[in-house]
């Protein structure tokens, strides 16, 4: 998200109205709901993760323990519970 100055974007008889109700803040303009993205859309973020995750339940299953993948993934132990039953449920 960036954020565009609303000289630049906004009539000025509509920035003008906008003023009147919130004059020099910062504020969120919502996507539609038409056109929202789902978390990772623009990123290979979630592959990122989903290779992370391959790895940890490789890892695991060659008897690495949970508390050592925590360690070495910065993660908690919970989560690395909740990495692997994901991998045994989907």
């Amino acid at each position: 998200m960036s954020y565009k100055k609303a000289n630049d974007v906004l009539p000025h008889n509509l920035l003008s109205a906008v003023q009147q109700y919130i004059d020099g803040e910062y504020m969120y303009i919502p996507r539609k709901a038409d056109s929202k993205l789902q978390w990772g859309a623009n990123t290979d973020t979630k592959e990122i993760v989903r290779a992370r995750n391959r790895e940890i339940l490789t890892k695991r299953l060659a008897g690495c323990s949970v508390s050592d993948l925590a360690e070495q993934y910065f993660l908690s132990e919970k989560a690395i519970y909740k990495i692997i039953n994901a991998s045994k449920n989907g």
